[in-house]
C-alpha cells in the first residue's frame, strides 16, 4: 500500500517526503499508472468502493430530506444504515402490528446527537414503508399513513424552504407542532387523517402551562397529552412515535422531561388500549407502571453520525462543559485534530471569519455561520448580531441553504447575520464561528450564568444554569468538520479563553 496526498488546489506531481507522494488532481492518474505498472487485475468498481468505503458521513439532514422527497429513499451508506436499520425496522414492525391488532402505541426512541433519530423519523413517514397502510375514511381518497412533526420551527423553515426549491410543497414534507395542536385542539370533532403521528424532539415536550402561554388557553394540556389525546380520537388503531435526544432543553416550558409522556398515556381514557415501546436507558420510567411496556433495546441509537471526522466530539464538549481538568481534554482534542476536525479559537473577530473563508475557499457548497448564545448581554458590541431584533429577522431557509451571492444576501456564508441556539438545534452547518457570549464564563474554576439576561418572571424556570449549559452544548456540536471560536477582548471572559486553549482549542 502506498500512501498518496492529492492537495485539491496543486498542480502537477510534487514529489515524495517520508514516504508520501503529493501530487494535484491533474497528476494522480500518471502517478498511479507509475506506482503500478505491472497490475493485470480487475479494475474496481467505482459504485462498488464508494459503497463499502470506510468514509462514509451521513449526508445533512437538509441533503437527506431532498434525497427522501424526490426518490422515496436515502442512498445506501453502509455505516448510517447499518447504525439506523434495525430500529427503522422495528418501528415498522410495531406500526404494522398495531394497524392488525387495532391498538394503539406509543414508541420511543433515543439516542445521541447525530446518531439519525430525525432521519428514522422522516423515512419512517416518507420512505414507503407504510404504503400499504394507506386507507380510505370516510368514503374520501386514500390518506397518508403517517405525518412528520416538530416544534423544531427552524429545522421545520429550512426543510419547508429547501423542499419547496426542489419542486415540492414543502408543508406536505413536515409540518409544525404548533399549528398541528392548534388545529387538532380548537375542534375536538375533527380527526387526524393520519394513524402514525411522528413527534421530533419529544423530550423537549412543552409543559402544560407552556402551552397554556402559548396558545392562550386555560384548556390545553401538555404537548403529550395533547397528542396522546389526538391520537384517541383516530379510529381503530394508531402511533405516536416520539424521537428524544439528551440535554437539549433549551427553551422554557423543556424542562418536565419524559414522565409527561407516561402521564398522557395514563390520563388516557383509553389506556387499556395503548402500549409503550422504548430502550433500556428509560425502561425504568415506565416498567411497573398501569401501562403495558415493552423494552426494546433496537430503539436506541448509540452511534454518532453526523461527525464523520469526529467521534469524540461530544466527549470532548460534555468534559468542556462539565469543567473537566484540560489534561484530560486536551488529549481528545488530540484526537479530533487527527480526524481531521479542527477546534480554533481567537480574540480577533476578522481573524475568525479569514480562517473559515479560507478554509472553504472553492467549495461553494460548504456552509459555516455565525452562531451566539441568546442570553448575552454584551457580543452585539463586538460586531456579533446575536440581539432578539437581529435575530428575528433571519429567514432560516435562505440562511442554511443559499449561496453568498444569491439575491438578498441571507446566506450565512456572508458572515454579518447570527442565530443563536433556537436556530442553530436540530441543525448543521460545515462549520461554525461561535462566538462566546458573557453568559456562560469561566469564574475561579467554575463556570456561572451570573452575567445572563434574566428569564420572564411568568417564564417559570426551574435551573437556568442548566438551560444555559444545554445552550453552549448545541452551540459547540452544529459544525459537521469544524468549529471556530471567537473570545470578545473583556476582563470577564479572560479566564475562559485560557481555559479553552488549555483544553485543545488552538489558537489562530
Amino acid at each position: 500500500m502506498t500512501p498518496v496526498l492529492v492537495p485539491t488546489r496543486a498542480n502537477g506531481y510534487q514529489g515524495e517526503q517520508d514516504g508520501i507522494h503529493v501530487t494535484g488532481p491533474d497528476g494522480l492518474d500518471a502517478l498511479v499508472q507509475r506506482l503500478s505498472p505491472t497490475y493485470t487485475g480487475e479494475a474496481v468498481d467505482r459504485n462498488r468502493f464508494l459503497a463499502e468505503s470506510a468514509y462514509c458521513p451521513l449526508p445533512t439532514l437538509v441533503e437527506a430530506a431532498r434525497e427522501l422527497f424526490k426518490t422515496g429513499e436515502l442512498r445506501q451508506i453502509h455505516r448510517a444504515r447499518a447504525a439506523t436499520k434495525p430500529a427503522v425496522d422495528e418501528i415498522s414492525r410495531i406500526i404494522h402490528v398495531a394497524a392488525q391488532t387495532k391498538s394503539r402505541h406509543l414508541i420511543l426512541l433515543t439516542g445521541v446527537p447525530g446518531a439519525g433519530k430525525t432521519l428514522v423519523g422522516l423515512q419512517t413517514v416518507h420512505a414507503h414503508y407504510l404504503d400499504d397502510l394507506a386507507v380510505a375514511r370516510d368514503g374520501s381518497s386514500k390518506s397518508v399513513p403517517a405525518v412528520f412533526l416538530s416544534g423544531n420551527g427552524p429545522l421545520v423553515e429550512v426543510l419547508q424552504y429547501e423542499l419547496k426549491a426542489a419542486g415540492g410543497d414543502g408543508k406536505t414534507f413536515v409540518r409544525g407542532v404548533r399549528q398541528y395542536v392548534k388545529r387538532y385542539s380548537g375542534k375536538r370533532s375533527l380527526v387526524p387523517p393520519e394513524h402514525v403521528l411522528v413527534f421530533d424532539e419529544a423530550q423537549r415536550a412543552f409543559d402544560v402551562d407552556k402551552m397554556r402561554q402559548s396558545h392562550k388557553s386555560e384548556t390545553v394540556g401538555s404537548e403529550p397529552a395533547q397528542f396522546i389525546e389526538f391520537a384517541d380520537r383516530i379510529p381503530e388503531w394508531c402511533v405516536v412515535l416520539g424521537l428524544i435526544g439528551g440535554g437539549q432543553e433549551i427553551h422554557v416550558g423543556e424542562e418536565a422531561g419524559m414522565a409527561q409522556w407516561l402521564e398522557a398515556v395514563q390520563a388516557s381514557p383509553k389506556h387499556n388500549e395503548w402500549t409503550i415501546h422504548a430502550p433500556p436507558g428509560i425502561a425504568g420510567s415506565f416498567a411497573k407502571q398501569s401501562v403495558e411496556f415493552e423494552e426494546r433495546p433496537t430503539l436506541n441509537l448509540d452511534t454518532e453520525l453526523r461527525f464523520h471526522l469526529a467521534k469524540d466530539l461530544h466527549g470532548f464538549v460534555a468534559g468542556l462543559l462539565g469543567a473537566a481538568k484540560p489534561n484530560a481534554l486536551r488529549t481528545l482534542a488530540g484526537n479530533l485534530e487527527t480526524e481531521g476536525y479542527h477546534l480554533r479559537i481567537t480574540r480577533s473577530l476578522n481573524a475568525a471569519k479569514g480562517y473559515l473563508r479560507e478554509r472553504y475557499t472553492g467549495d461553494r457548497q460548504a456552509r459555516f455561520g455565525i452562531v451566539a448564545s441568546s442570553k448575552d448581554r454584551d457580543l452585539e458590541k463586538y460586531g456579533i448580531p446575536n440581539g432578539f431584533q437581529s435575530t428575528k429577522r433571519i429567514k432560516n431557509g435562505p440562511w442554511y441553504g443559499d449561496d453568498e451571492d444569491a439575491y438578498g444576501g441571507h446566506s450565512c456564508r456572508v458572515l454579518d447575520t447570527c442565530v443563536t441556539e433556537f436556530g442553530a438545534q436540530g441543525l448543521e452547518l460545515d462549520a461554525t464561528l461561535l462566538a462566546w457570549g458573557s453568559d456562560f464564563v469561566r469564574a475561579d474554576g467554575v463556570w456561572s450564568n451570573a452575567n445572563a439576561r434574566g428569564y420572564l418572571r411568568s417564564a417559570k424556570v426551574k435551573n437556568p444554569f442548566q438551560l444555559r449549559l444545554n445552550a453552549y452544548r448545541v452551540l459547540l456540536t452544529r459544525g459537521r468538520d469544524g468549529c471556530v471560536v471567537f473570545v470578545p477582548e473583556m476582563p470577564a471572559l479572560d479566564e475562559t479563553f485560557e481555559y479553552l486553549v488549555a483544553a485543545g482549542f488552538r489558537p489562530i
